[in-house]
């Protein structure tokens, strides 16, 4: 490039594409899991909506043991987590981990 002009813009025009690059965040969770919770204490989803939280408590490996009503224990085989998430009004009102024997 023989004009300044020009090679001062293109170098104005790469820096801003380099700005554009994502890096990715080394604390986001891994792709297909839910921003809270983990596989040993799902505490973090009380108050979440029921209905939106499910997928994110199974895809933090519980399933779905047992209901009482409103009350549903999940429980977690690789960790032996357990825990009872009480429903009340659309949301998980309370969510308590538990021993595995309540599972």
């Amino acid at each position: 490039m023989n004009n300044p002009r020009k090679l001062i813009l293109a170098v104005t025009a790469f820096g801003a594409l380099a700005g554009c690059v994502e890096t990715s965040n080394p604390t986001a969770p891994p792709s297909g899991q839910p921003s809270v919770g983990s596989a040993t204490d799902l505490t973090a989803f009380e108050g979440a909506r029921a209905g939106q939280a499910e997928m994110g408590i199974q895809n933090l490996g519980y399933e779905l043991i047992r209901t009482d009503g409103l009350t549903a224990f999940w429980f977690n085989r690789s960790t032996g987590a357990c825990a009872r998430i009480t429903t009340s009004d659309g949301r998980y009102s309370n969510v308590t981990m538990m021993p595995v024997e309540d599972c």
